[in-house]
């Protein structure tokens, strides 16, 4: 069998298996949240509360569908025009058109022009949340933040690029082969590397300090067969009024994270509330279902990356003779960027039943649903989530259920409770 037989074998095969895991993994079937319940929820909530969130999204939406729209367009410019292997060229030039220089320059410089297109949108959004008193921080603070971002984009992109170009480079007929088996291992690795190394980038993180909210917290995650090396609290007020807690890291990385902010503005009970569905998530193993799901998803689109290589018409558009050319970034850059909007409401209906299912099991592990009721109204109300957004919007985009939804789902539990 030739190598390009041997791979569509193979992309076939991670096809059903991806397939096949997230059936078995995935939770397709949600807990019940009539419709009923969540008009009646939204009666409930104050009118002035409902109008600014939704004012508050209003404005956020022009400049989040335009920085989609120009995104893309960027893309497809640097991907389906010589522009973006001409960027590649000079980037690499002053090294004598070196393959490494031209990867890991060339990648930046195409990353960075899509970036620096799209940041005047970013810097608009950033008055909206500041405006509406979101975001705490500066101009210095958020430019900070963006540099530093920039800067951790730079280094696991250049080393991602410098692998794949150097199994291109060495292995040119059977790349596809290590660079899938390579990049399922990239992602794995950040799994585990993400939340030690990059997470104290940009948060500060202390040790909740010892007292019955933290008892209570370790406890919660014993009883509940989860366990935790610590409970962190994060400085998150430094840039936002926002409140969250999560479960971050896997095995031995594993920590409790709360929000400095939410201690503040949440009582006891509800940052319990919080991390219970946050532990659901560990129990679950849904870090390490979404893991599998990315390894196998990220194989997956690398062999699809040189079967699209077979495309003459694709590659004579982008100025480039193969794929597998440092000069033919910017392609992939425009077949990433389309890849994922397009995917992108299938990944948003996974996430909302997942996040579903952690809710259930935060109502199961505290037995107090007028407790996750009420969070889910401060969560709402201090992040000023819009709490019915439109319908055809939520499915699109939403990672979670909506805070309607979720206050439903808590009255829902409790009647059957009862």
């Amino acid at each position: 069998m030739t190598p390009r037989a041997w791979a569509i074998g193979t992309f076939v095969l991670l096809v059903v298996l991806l397939v096949v895991f997230a059936a078995v993994t995935v939770p397709w079937q949600r807990p019940p949240a009539p419709r009923t319940d969540q008009l009646d929820a939204l009666g409930l909530l104050p009118r002035e509360q409902v109008e600014r969130a939704r004012e508050f999204r209003g404005e956020l939406r022009p400049g989040s569908y335009a920085g989609m729209a120009l995104g893309l367009l960027v893309a497809l410019v640097l991907g389906l025009t010589p522009l973006g292997s001409w960027l590649v060229t000079q980037a690499g030039r002053p090294f004598g058109g070196n393959w490494v220089a031209q990867a890991l320059l060339g990648g930046l410089a195409v990353v960075l022009v899509a970036d620096v297109v799209t940041l005047p949108l970013a810097a608009w959004r950033h008055t909206i949340m500041v405006r509406y008193g979101i975001s705490t921080q500066s101009w210095g603070g958020w430019t900070a933040d963006l540099l530093k971002s920039w800067a951790v984009g730079a280094v696991i992109g250049g080393l991602a690029l410098l692998g794949f170009y150097t199994i291109t480079h060495f292995a040119p007929r059977w790349w596809w082969a290590l660079g899938a088996v390579g990049a399922a291992g990239l992602v794995v690795l950040l799994s585990f590397v993400l939340p030690v190394l990059v997470e104290p980038v940009f948060n500060k993180f202390t040790p909740m300090a010892d007292g019955p909210l933290r008892t209570e917290l370790i406890e919660l995650a014993a009883r509940d067969g989860v366990p935790v090396r610590d409970v962190l609290v994060a400085d998150a007020s430094r840039r936002t009024r926002a409140v969250n807690a999560y479960v971050s890291g896997l095995g031995p990385t594993r920590r409790i994270v709360v929000y400095d902010t939410m201690l503040t503005e949440a009582t006891g009970d509800e940052v319990v509330s919080v991390v219970a569905h946050e532990l659901g998530h560990a129990k679950d193993n849904d870090v390490f279902t979404g893991t599998v799901l990315g390894a196998l998803g990220t194989a997956t689109a690398v062999i699809a990356l040189y079967l699209l290589g077979a495309w003459t018409g694709l590659l004579s558009r982008a100025g480039v003779d193969s794929i597998a050319d440092p000069r033919a970034i910017g392609l992939m850059l425009a077949v990433v960027t389309v890849a994922g909007l397009i995917a992108g409401p299938a990944q948003a209906f996974v996430s909302r039943r997942i996040e579903a299912r952690a809710d259930e099991h935060a109502l199961r592990l505290t037995g107090d649903p007028a407790t996750f009721e009420a969070m889910q109204r401060r969560l709402g109300s201090v992040n000023l989530s819009d709490p019915d957004p439109p319908a055809w919007e939520h499915i699109i985009f939403a990672s979670h259920p909506s805070t309607v939804e979720r206050m439903a789902a808590a009255r829902a539990f409790a009647r059957g409770a009862r």
